[in-house]
């Protein structure tokens, strides 16, 4: 059976000319960053008096950060948990075989990803006070990152399951298998694998939504970093501002390249068991047995 392919595969003169295009890129983002290296020392910005004060513990700078660490994760990893739970139930619900469900369903995810999550996260904060619902700037925050995101996960999830072959739940179905029997032991763990490099990516924008917290007075990371920059700025005046958006920044950057770290991690780790294993056993439950199927039959 011949591979579908989306290119051709290049000749010797093709790959001389992307290791030509290759280098004159690198050269040029070398000499924008040397340019930006070049005049940030004249401003004196990258003196180490200036970046000393965010390790310094008499400051409260580190102090402030971790804190502001906290918050940012505590709301993202809750928002994560949540909203990939919540975005699994809509993504079986959205594959129901009642109509009704299905529009419900589809009603849901259509708005919230319709709708900017900033005006979510205002709808929550400021809106539902009026209706005597008082939330928290946290529980604000947390509502809105799982609103838009369940939304978005649904799809992705729905995605996912749609994508294995049809043949394997019509073999699930002709043992006997109910519906979410196939769709525990046989539909999800094969689409968890394609989906998780999207699922990771989804999850990485959650993470950054958090700064969104920000405008609602949610003491998260850049929240942080902009008090401590009001605080010196009485003192100093914008010494060390650049300094304080560089490290919440980096931070930032630190987390999502974790992230996405673990997640190359299962991926190997789920390709390596699937390649291991060159047939899918599947342990059929006593009540789906049927006639001479026993437990551990091969699907």
């Amino acid at each position: 059976m011949t591979t579908p392919v989306l290119f051709d595969i290049p000749g010797p003169r093709s790959r001389a000319r992307i290791r030509i295009g290759t280098g004159i890129g690198a050269l040029l983002i070398l000499g924008i960053l040397a340019v930006v290296l070049i005049r940030l020392g004249g401003n004196g910005q990258l003196e180490s008096q200036r970046w000393a004060v965010l390790f310094d513990p008499r400051t409260g700078v580190p102090q402030t950060l971790g804190r502001a660490l906290v918050n940012t994760l505590q709301v993202a990893v809750v928002g994560m948990v949540l909203a990939t739970l919540v975005g699994l139930l809509l993504a079986v619900g959205r594959l129901s075989d009642h109509r009704a469900v299905r529009w419900v369903v589809g009603v849901y995810i259509e708005f919230f990803r319709a709708v900017p999550l900033l005006v979510v996260i205002f709808a929550l904060y400021f809106l539902l006070p009026k209706y005597g619902i008082e939330l928290s700037a946290y529980q604000a925050l947390t509502g809105g990152l799982v609103l838009y995101n369940s939304a978005v996960l649904a799809e992705i999830f729905r995605a996912g399951i749609l994508s294995i072959d049809k043949g394997q739940s019509e073999a699930a179905y002709g043992i006997g298998m109910r519906k979410s029997q196939v769709m525990v032991l046989i539909l999800l763990p094969q689409a968890t694998r394609r989906m998780l490099p999207v699922l990771i990516a989804q999850l990485v924008v959650l993470l950054k939504d958090s700064s969104l917290g920000f405008i609602i007075g949610y003491f998260e990371l850049l929240r942080g970093a902009r008090s401590l920059v009001e605080f010196f700025s009485v003192s100093f005046g914008n010494q060390y501002t650049f300094q304080l958006y560089v490290a919440a920044g980096l931070i930032y950057i630190v987390i999502n390249v974790l992230l996405s770290q673990l997640a190359r991690y299962v991926e190997k780790r789920t390709r390596r068991n699937a390649k291991a294993s060159a047939v899918v056993t599947v342990d059929v439950p006593l009540d789906v047995q049927m006639g001479t199927g026993t437990p551990g039959s091969t699907v």
